[in-house]
């Protein structure tokens, strides 16, 4: 249901689309990190189980891994209020062809085109809720390594983004499509959240020399998920990453696995949660407050953008 304090605001990180060379490798990813991951010809759409929503799509082409377009849920209402904005500012594109055809297109930072359709909420409204419970009083809480299951995500949590402009970049996420900033760290980093209701961050925003992504971030259901996560992604070969460890801003307990194409997979779990009207108090962090509470050694590469070309 719309939040009438936040007319003209997308309401959801509805899917999200990337290319690269081979499909298969792509499915044999995430399906050992726990995805649904349905081949349809040349395109492998992402689930999680249990959930009707495709949040993610890998089409195969040539070349490097590289991001083509977000889309974003709109509230049928708002869609006018859109396509003001998108004329008014001369940035309507004509549909991407990976896309259904639906919708608006325009150009956003760093030249990323950006869907808008009109689609039901799929982020989340409420916190999301820690599985499972406690352990009874005199009841052991771990598991038998032997009957551990596969760790599941439940659905998208936010994406990372790469960007040659981290100010110019908030201001188009804040002003075309009413996102809210969270947090930031000078002109290094930016994290924006939903206004009709959502986790810290929909998308983050990193400095780097041009346009790419960084990580998909998937929510799990408790703590321990994140370090059987890394564990079964170890076993199935994906032993690179970084975690388990803690975030500042958004406070989730994460693990990173690192991809195929050099971009990264997260787990996470309990991040903060924005409620709809609720007035977050954006604040500017040093850079040793921005990042991690608690982990290991940063990957040296673990911040490289390769969608970019190397200089020279």
């Amino acid at each position: 249901m719309s939040n009438p304090s936040a007319i003209g605001a997308v309401h959801s990180l509805e899917h999200f689309v990337f290319t690269a060379p081979d499909l298969a490798e792509a499915q044999r990813f995430f399906g050992a990190f726990g995805l649904d991951a349905r081949r349809e010809g040349s395109r492998l759409r992402l689930h999680t189980f249990g959930h009707a929503h495709a949040w993610g799509s890998v089409v195969e082409a040539p070349g490097p891994k590289r991001l083509q377009f977000l889309s974003f849920g709109v509230y049928a209402a708002d869609e006018p209020v859109f396509a003001r904005r998108i004329g008014e500012r001369s940035l309507a594109l004509e549909p991407h062809p990976l896309g259904d055809g639906r919708g608006l297109w325009l150009r956003g930072p760093d030249a990323l085109p950006i869907h808008l359709v009109v689609a039901d909420k799929v982020t989340p409204s409420l916190r999301s809720v820690a599985q499972p419970p406690a352990a009874a009083r005199g009841l052991a809480a771990a598991p038998a390594r032997s009957q551990v299951r596969q760790v599941r995500p439940r659905r998208l949590s936010h994406l990372l983004l790469f960007t040659a402009d981290v100010p110019g970049a908030v201001a188009f996420y804040r002003d075309l499509l009413g996102l809210k900033l969270s947090d930031h760290a000078g002109d290094g980093i930016a994290f924006l959240h939903g206004a009709h209701g959502s986790d810290h961050h929909v998308i983050a925003l990193a400095k780097s020399g041009g346009g790419g992504l960084h990580h998909t971030s998937w929510d799990v259901a408790s703590f321990d998920e994140v370090g059987l996560g890394a564990e079964q992604m170890r076993a199935s070969g994906f032993g690179q990453g970084w975690g388990v460890g803690r975030h500042v801003l958004g406070s989730n307990y994460f693990h990173y696995v690192r991809d195929p194409w050099n971009s990264y997979a997260e787990y996470s779990f309990d991040i903060d949660f924005i409620p709809a009207g609720l007035e977050w108090q954006a604040a500017d962090n040093a850079p040793e407050d921005s990042f991690y509470v608690w982990g290991p050694e940063v990957p040296g590469d673990f911040v490289h953008n390769w969608e970019q070309a190397p200089a020279g």
